[in-house]
């Protein structure tokens, strides 16, 4: 971190994460909520915080696990069904379905205007969503519902751009982007809360994680080892990480990207 960084980082201090009450959590598609910050759902859950999950796209053409016969249409029923009950396991009652089609099958504008109004209807402080920024990243669907997302953290404010998108202002004061590989913000969470995002993963997203799958099996090691190499930099048995930002650091400080 360079020292205008430093000195910028103590003059406008990143928002807490813990400090909101309302919390809209995007997911390109069911499981990647859980998945990406599935212990901080659950932590935030359990303290009486207003957690919303709201899933963008109806994962019809995640076939390659589902049991053979399994047609998109009724593995869209399927997905949302094993949504709910993965919310459920993480303590969250409050799931959106903006129901457009996966595989990047949509417009961007149709995107941008229906999460402008969820987001409109829930009121949240704070979004999380997939970091659009990770250079790895393939999946079209993630980058497209990061950007969406990023771009409407910054005008959710705002009444009369909203208009446009026939949705309410809301009173959104940052981003923190979960699966990034640039993490400058950690929420401290627990074994047991690390057990609850396994569940919601592997007990409940059985279309797509059949028992014992290797991807399964792979995926659990690396949100284990996540958690434990996360809390060493809290001090702590287990923690998740996110890159966050308030409407200052996104808009009119670059050098954010550094912290």
């Amino acid at each position: 971190m360079s020292v205008l960084s430093s000195i910028l980082k103590a003059a406008a201090p990143l928002p807490k994460i813990e400090q909101f009450d309302r919390y809209l959590m995007i997911g390109p598609h069911p499981d990647d909520i859980e998945i990406g910050m599935g212990a901080t759902a659950a932590k935030l859950a359990a303290t009486g915080k207003h957690v919303t999950f709201l899933i963008c796209l109806d994962g019809r053409y995640g076939l390659s696990h589902a049991p053979e016969g399994t047609t998109p249409e009724k593995l869209i029923q399927i997905r949302k069904a094993e949504s709910l009950a993965s919310a459920k396991t993480l303590g969250v009652s409050d799931v959106r379905f903006l129901d457009l089609s996966d595989g990047g099958f949509y417009q961007r504008e149709e995107l941008l205007r229906r999460m402008a109004q969820m987001i409109g209807d829930v009121q949240p402080q704070l979004l999380f969503a997939p970091d659009p920024a990770v250079s790895s990243e393939s999946h079209a669907d993630h980058l497209n519902v990061g950007n969406v997302a990023r771009e409407l953290s910054f005008f959710a404010s705002i009444e009369e751009i909203m208009a446009q998108y026939d949705a309410k202002p809301a009173p959104v004061q940052g981003i923190a982007y979960y699966m990034t590989a640039r993490p400058n913000a950690y929420i401290t969470t627990s074994k047991e809360l690390l057990n609850k995002q396994l569940s919601s993963v592997f007990n409940c997203h059985l279309s797509q994680f059949p028992k014992n799958c290797q991807e399964a099996v792979s995926i659990s090691l690396y949100l284990k080892l996540r958690s434990f190499f996360f809390g060493l930099r809290k001090f702590h048995p287990h923690a998740e990480g996110f890159r966050l930002l308030g409407l200052t650091h996104m808009h009119c400080m670059p050098e954010s990207a550094e912290w």
